[in-house]
């Protein structure tokens, strides 16, 4: 059974492998026909050569409408995702997109400023100097490339807290099958929970643990060389197909089950006009130094 099972993975990564060594070569050719995602590489980062075997993604999605540069607009979500690629362990680190934080060169400013000075490589500074991890890589999702995601998964069963009602959805407490603007619907609403930005930035982490149960749910009934090869070709990358191979494996890797999803706290108020969220800065520091090194959470998210 165990060789059975040994001689399946060896396949799949074959195949996976295969797949991305193919849209290496073809998809350069041309440019992609949409904007779904960017995967870009920190600079200076170790990324999956870190000998820890720890890798941490700053997951955002942009908050760009149509015809505004999806990686030069406001981030509208904002998550650091740390993977122990040896024991599947991983730790999400909700980040309130209004939080009133410094931006390397520019002053203080709500942190998800900084993709609008800056792009991805500036976001993941500032999410460095708040937190005190530094993201070896960035993805970047747009709102038309979130939906189109979630569709091509064909959904994603994902866990509400709180019951709420939207003009055109609504969604119970407990589970809510959801995908294309549905979806978007659910990670982008605060108005309606409690907590509005807090709870937000808790469901949109939920969602993440939920997108990525699906996701294994679908790569285990052999669809991994379908979303593997959509998610190359829609997506703008520059990292090599080996890289990708690697990053794509780990996160495989990650059991849904062992993900720990907590939030930064803090507190609202205002700087002049705008509204902006004081952030718990000795709360981050603390996730940091509890989760940097295995990307594991021993002492819980306060």
């Amino acid at each position: 059974m165990k060789v059975t099972t040994m001689w399946r993975r060896l396949r799949r990564l074959s195949v996976l492998a295969l797949v991305l060594a193919t849209v290496g070569v073809t998809v350069p050719d041309s440019a992609p026909p949409r904007f779904d995602a960017s995967l870009v590489r920190v600079d200076s980062a170790s990324g999956l050569d870190a000998d820890t075997g720890v890798v941490w993604i700053l997951a955002l999605g942009s908050d760009a409408r149509p015809g505004e540069p999806v990686l030069l607009s406001r981030a509208d979500s904002i998550h650091l995702v740390g993977i122990n690629t040896r024991t599947g362990n991983a730790t999400i680190i909700g980040i309130p997109r209004d939080s009133y934080v410094d931006i390397p060169g520019y002053g203080r400013d709500k942190i998800n400023a900084a993709m609008t000075y800056g792009g991805p490589q500036l976001q993941a500074e500032a999410v460095a100097g708040m937190v005190g991890i530094t993201p070896d890589y960035v993805f970047t999702t747009s709102f038309e490339g979130f939906s189109r995601m979630t569709a091509g998964l064909g959904g994603v069963n994902v866990y509400s807290p709180d019951s709420f009602s939207l003009p055109e959805v609504s969604f119970q407490r407990g589970r809510n099958q959801v995908s294309g603007r549905v979806a978007l619907a659910f990670v982008r609403e605060r108005k309606s929970l409690p907590g509005g930005d807090f709870d937000r930035s808790r469901n949109q982490g939920q969602f993440l643990i939920d997108g990525l149960r699906k996701v294994a749910q679908v790569t285990a009934d052999g669809g991994i060389e379908r979303v593997l090869w959509s998610f190359a070709k829609h997506t703008d990358i520059d990292t090599g197909p080996v890289e990708l191979y690697r990053l794509a494996r780990a996160v495989l890797e990650i059991a849904p089950a062992k993900i720990d999803n907590c939030v930064i706290t803090g507190g609202f108020g205002f700087v002049g006009a705008a509204s902006v969220v004081f952030p718990n800065l000795a709360q981050a520091q603390s996730l940091a130094a509890d989760a940097g090194r295995d990307a594991t959470l021993e002492g819980g998210c306060s």
